[in-house]
């Protein structure tokens, strides 16, 4: 049996809460301290037994852990997850990689200085309908991708917002907690995006941050795809709605939130349909679906494995920091697409800069 890997969780909110329970339920792994200033966190570890640090310094010192994962405010990601990798540390760091393309690239520097492993928590990678949703398109299945359309309705309480950082520009608002996941499947799956346009609205919270948002995409290799986004708008239209990947705070509702259009056929998501035409596609003629087969499985549990792989054999992350800071450039790129109302070329040039390997963010053969 592979030797138990002791894990601290950095950040006890919600998120940080899902790995908690995430980690009870794997084996190879023991929890062995939380990471959190407020009473709370302090509240959830004596309830489990565990020690808690103020800050990861004192983690750190105190040697019980092996490794962490990151779970704190987007514009801690860089110095917490600096310190854990300079102590030798691996880190599972929560999305979206940083709050800045200035902390994203460090971020990368500091990863490929060190060595240590470090993957960005996009969990959705790791779901099987996800992969054979990849697989499918990457086969062909679809054609070329002629357009998409996604949507993401979420009705969140108030109480969501007591956070101060879910208010505040660079840390919150739909497009950076959200629309990052609906960015990272759809380089996933089409490739790189080349330009965005962007309308975003701030009318049903009068946040200093926006509430809903439309968004236009154009891919390096062909294709559109629109996207409407907003955490003030009731409707079960959202993969977190409708994917059954988080049952413990999400219902699951029988919909669909994902639509893909090719040149062959078509495929929605998250049911994993395939609408494919008898002979030559014809509007005239009727599109007849097949359900992909998949064994399923907890995105988090296998995020968790592949993480715990990368500790113990090494590799390539599935989801490297290069790969996430690509998606960080796209809603950089999207928010000034929003902020003008003029189109905006996607620069990925920035990641050129950085010594090391290429990302990639599985959208090649």
């Amino acid at each position: 049996m592979p030797q138990t890997i002791d894990i601290a969780v950095i950040g006890a909110g919600a998120i940080g809460r899902t790995h908690i329970d995430t980690l009870a339920r794997m084996p190879g792994f023991r929890l062995s301290a939380i990471v959190d200033p407020m009473p709370s966190g302090a509240s959830l570890a004596t309830s489990l037994g565990l020690p808690v640090f103020p800050n990861v310094a004192t983690l750190i010192d105190s040697g019980v852990a092996q490794a962490a994962i990151v779970a704190t405010p987007n514009e801690t990601h860089l110095p917490v997850s600096e310190a854990l990798l300079r102590a030798k540390i691996p880190v599972l760091l929560e999305k979206p990689v940083a709050e800045s393309l200035t902390s994203a690239l460090r971020l990368i520097a500091v990863a490929e200085e060190t060595g240590i492993p470090l993957l960005v928590g996009h969990h959705r990678r790791h779901n099987p309908i996800i992969r054979k949703a990849h697989e499918a398109i990457r086969a062909g299945r679809i054609g070329d991708l002629v357009m998409a359309t996604v949507t993401c309705s979420l009705a969140k309480p108030a109480s969501y917002f007591e956070a101060a950082w879910r208010r505040a520009p660079g840390a919150g608002g739909p497009l950076l907690i959200n629309l990052v996941h609906e960015i990272d499947l759809l380089r996933h799956f089409f490739g790189e995006i080349s330009t965005v346009q962007a309308i975003a609205s701030n009318g049903r919270r009068g946040f200093a941050v926006e509430d809903t948002a439309a968004v236009c995409l154009s891919f390096a290799g062909g294709g559109l795809a629109t996207l409407c986004i907003s955490d003030a708008a009731t409707g079960p239209w959202a993969w977190d709605l409708s994917a059954g990947e988080n049952m413990a705070r999400f219902p699951a509702h029988p919909v669909t939130a994902h639509h893909y259009a090719g040149s062959r056929a078509g495929l929605s998501l998250p049911d994993l349909t395939l609408w494919e035409p008898e002979g030559e596609p014809d509007w005239t003629r009727k599109l007849h679906p097949t359900k992909l087969a998949i064994e399923a499985a907890d995105p988090y549990e296998a995020q968790l494995a592949h993480f715990a792989a990368l500790i113990r054999e090494g590799g390539a992350p599935l989801v490297s920091a290069r790969d996430a800071t690509a998606n960080l450039i796209v809603l950089d790129a999207i928010g000034k697409a929003a902020a003008t109302g003029r189109a905006v070329s996607v620069d990925l040039s920035p990641l050129d800069g950085i010594s090391g390997t290429v990302f990639n963010n599985g959208s090649g053969p």
